[in-house]
């Protein structure tokens, strides 16, 4: 299948489309840029070539772009709620109206399917009863309403033409050459590693679904190779029900992992997203799908990988592993303006 991944330089995507290509799919990418500064470790084994990239701009893309493609998977949106909260109306244009044309400009050009990244962050504060993608939302970002309101316009699109697909995303966790240390397991570990010291800046108390990249980049490719009538209009979590943890219980977890690491716990605070969900329908409807990894596994990876690169606290520092850091860096140097669009050199 030949298959264009939106954001496919960014922590999933540099990730899925060796994935992709590994399982015999013809991939391109598409991306802004954004995080080009930052590498944290090159893998040539596992991932020996990168697909032919477009640099563009998600806002900027016409029908003319999707040429050819069969299958368009899109992750290229601003990834996180502080990012997404830097400014809101930016936010809704590229998440919100640019994820929507660009599955119009795609329907448009005559490609199948779409696979949709959306993320657990939709139902918000949830932590009592498990809740599957039946429950009711409640986003609590700008971020998460994005997800909810791309969902909303998006869905009346599926047809016998168009299969469109949403995958409902746990916390993301796992290496990848375009690293994330601004996300919960990620962080954890990196702290162990380079502080032996995990200082909780809060009680630690919010749940969170996990899942590893690996798991995720599964998912998509078991949408893509499903029959169009198991996966079309559906919505998946995507994770194992097993894997939602306490806050707390992943930094006793790193601290087990890492050789004299030491946790503290911080003072409740306002944050209040919690949430515990149900992955039992991508367990039993998606054909072929399960998931590999657990948050101990993924620890233990993390140690593996930052004693073969032997991190240093810059290296993890660095304001392109954080993508609140390096789009704040952008907009200092006026290398983006306050649309967050490429200015000339």
């Amino acid at each position: 299948m030949n298959i264009l991944v939106t954001g496919s330089e960014g922590y999933i995507g540099t990730r899925l489309t060796a994935w992709l290509m590994a399982h015999g799919h013809s991939v391109r990418g598409l991306d802004t840029g954004y995080y080009r500064d930052g590498t944290l470790y090159l893998d040539p084994l596992a991932m020996p070539a990168a697909p032919p990239t477009v640099y563009k701009d998600l806002r900027n893309l016409t029908p003319g772009d999707f040429a050819g493609v069969e299958a368009v998977v899109h992750l290229a949106e601003l990834s996180n709620d502080p990012l997404g909260e830097l400014n809101p109306e930016i936010t809704y244009r590229i998440n919100h109206r640019g994820s929507v044309d660009i599955a119009r400009a795609a329907r448009a050009a005559g490609v199948a399917r779409l696979v949709y990244a959306s993320s657990c962050s939709v139902y918000g504060v949830a932590a009592g009863d498990l809740v599957d993608e039946s429950s009711p939302l409640d986003p609590q970002t700008a971020y998460a309403r994005c997800k909810t309101l791309v969902e909303r316009d998006l869905a009346p699109m599926a047809d016998d033409s168009f299969c469109v697909t949403f995958l409902r995303n746990a916390t993301a966790y796992g290496p990848s050459p375009r690293m994330r240390f601004d996300i919960v397991l990620n962080d954890l570990c990196a702290l162990a590693w380079t502080g032996r010291h995990i200082a909780m800046q809060s009680d630690g108390s919010p749940w969170r679904p996990l899942v590893h990249v690996e798991d995720i980049c599964e998912a998509v490719r078991c949408v893509l190779d499903a029959p169009a009538a198991a996966v079309n209009g559906e919505v998946f979590n995507v994770g194992n029900t097993q894997e939602n943890y306490r806050v707390r219980e992943l930094a006793e977890i790193v601290a087990a992992v890492f050789p004299g690491c030491t946790v503290s716990a911080g003072p409740a605070r306002g944050d209040n997203r919690s949430y515990r969900v149900s992955f039992d329908k991508i367990a039993a409807c998606l054909p072929g799908y399960r998931t590999r990894w657990t948050a101990r596994r993924g620890a233990e990876e993390f140690l593996r990988l930052f004693t073969r690169i032997a991190l240093a606290e810059d290296a993890y520092r660095f304001r392109a592993f954080t993508r609140l850091k390096q789009l704040q860096h952008l907009l200092r140097t006026r290398q983006v303006d306050d649309d967050l669009a490429w200015t000339r050199a």
